[in-house]
């Protein structure tokens, strides 16, 4: 495998404390210093000594909330990313400081890691999508190595498969449809939808390019007509989103005999509003509306595409432990809506990155509740005053959820933990969302 040498400092897991200051983190290469390595035998080692609390864990116990239960991994420093939940209620997800997938059974509490066994030696990817297939198998991309990954959980076997990539891909979020994948290349400037048979090897591939040069496409979702929405946008410049057409497209090829045709044609454009800057999630509600996360600012965001009109609506601000602003630098906290999803009861469920916050929204009732994670890293927040670091402050990086009934599964990326927010117990409040939205 070729490995690529990519820094992801721009947001994936680099936290803004305010709106003008950053703190990146490394990318999947070490340092260029060589700093004092203690060799613990565990993923751990992939870090020098003075990195292990800020990405293997600051605190190793679990803990727990009313609503909120966490899990901790058993091996060390495994940094959980994508995560998904099959048919029988077991979550699955991605290591990315060891290539491996993990499963978790909620009934026994118990862990199994599978190793990867071509994986090769200190390697690390973020591993951003994840998808279970019907045949019982796991896929999830892999950006270090521009690779899919496909997990037989029957006969516990990787496969993998080379992403259609340059040197500036990144495959991104993962969403299996029938024998479609689906999947976002970040800084590829494309969608890309493999048709793969999943009894065959065979595999064909349609890459939807940018309309604008240089980028991002983010994450997408699909609508009841099987059309697919997704994001272009130049980072804190704006950009647009996108409806492709897929079914008269694919019709359009049968009909013509041609391999190909100009997707032009099958392609439909709405300008961003200036005040959406970084578009990540984006899911349907069950009234047809679209919503979009904003990962610059406290607010998402609804578009209507029969008026073309988007609203934006705003979460509460962050806890104070969650950035502490022990030296005064962070004078605007925002909470960063990551990701967006619709949990098949009306409800729309988003990570809010800089909150450490999982948060449900009801669209009909105009209703936000947000499940604090108790677990913090306070290598993540404004947490030490150069004299004593604040107690409970930071965050936990949960970088990805998925929903199974009434749970709501979230990895910790840098606590290495799982957790779980059980929505059916009854809340004593709830956060209602302001009156007065911006309507654009």
């Amino acid at each position: 495998m070729k490995k690529k040498g990519v820094f992801v400092t721009i947001f994936f897991g680099a936290i803004l404390l305010s709106s003008t200051i950053a703190i990146a983190i490394p990318g999947m290469e070490p340092e260029v210093d060589t700093p004092d390595v203690t060799i613990t035998g565990t993923p751990a080692d992939n870090f020098p000594d003075d990195q292990r609390t800020q990405f293997c864990s600051s605190d190793t116990d679990a803990k727990s909330t009313d609503f909120v239960k966490e899990y901790v991994i058993p091996t060390e420093c495994t940094n959980p990313l994508a995560i998904v939940s099959d048919y029988d209620g077991n979550v699955w997800f991605t290591e990315t400081n060891t290539g491996n997938l993990a499963k978790f059974d909620p009934i026994s509490e118990t862990f199994t890691e599978y190793e990867n066994p071509t994986w090769p030696p200190g390697g690390r990817s973020m591993m951003w999508g994840i998808d279970y297939a019907p045949d019982g198998s796991v896929w999830f991309t892999d950006e270090t190595y521009d690779s899919i990954w496909k997990f037989s959980t029957l006969d516990e076997q990787y496969d993998r498969l080379s992403y259609p990539s340059d040197d500036n891909s990144l495959p991104q979020k993962l969403r299996i449809e029938g024998s479609q994948i689906i999947i976002n290349d970040f800084t590829g400037n494309k969608l890309t939808i493999l048709d793969v048979s999943l009894s065959d090897a065979e595999v064909n591939y349609l890459s939807i390019p940018s309309a604008i040069d240089d980028s991002v496409t983010a994450d997408f979702a699909l609508d009841e007509n099987d059309n697919i929405w997704y994001t272009n946008w130049l980072f804190q410049q704006g950009g647009f989103l996108v409806k492709f057409n897929q079914n008269d497209y694919r019709n359009a090829v049968s009909n013509s005999g041609e391999q190909f045709l100009p997707l032009v044609d099958f392609i439909n454009a709405y300008a961003l509003p200036v005040q959406l800057l970084t578009p990540n999630g984006i899911t349907f509600s069950d009234d047809g509306l679209l919503w979009i996360a904003d990962t610059t600012s406290s607010s998402f965001f609804s578009f209507n595409s029969s008026s073309e009109k988007f609203i934006q609506y705003v979460t509460a601000d962050p806890m104070f432990g969650t950035y502490g602003n022990q030296t005064g630098v962070i004078q605007s906290p925002i909470s960063r809506p990551y990701w967006i999803e619709n949990d098949n009861q009306g409800r729309l469920v988003f990570n809010e990155q800089t909150a450490n916050n999982i948060s449900v929204m009801n669209p009909t009732t105009q209703s936000l509740v947000e499940y604090h994670v108790p677990s913090k890293n306070p290598n993540w927040g404004d947490c030490d005053s150069g004299f004593e670091v604040l107690d409970d402050c930071g965050i936990a990086q949960i970088f990805d959820f998925t929903i199974h009934g009434e749970k709501i599964w979230f990895t910790e990326w840098v606590e290495n933990k799982i957790g779980v927010v059980d929505t059916s117990v009854p809340l004593p409040v709830e956060i209602q969302l302001e009156s007065n939205s911006i309507s654009l």
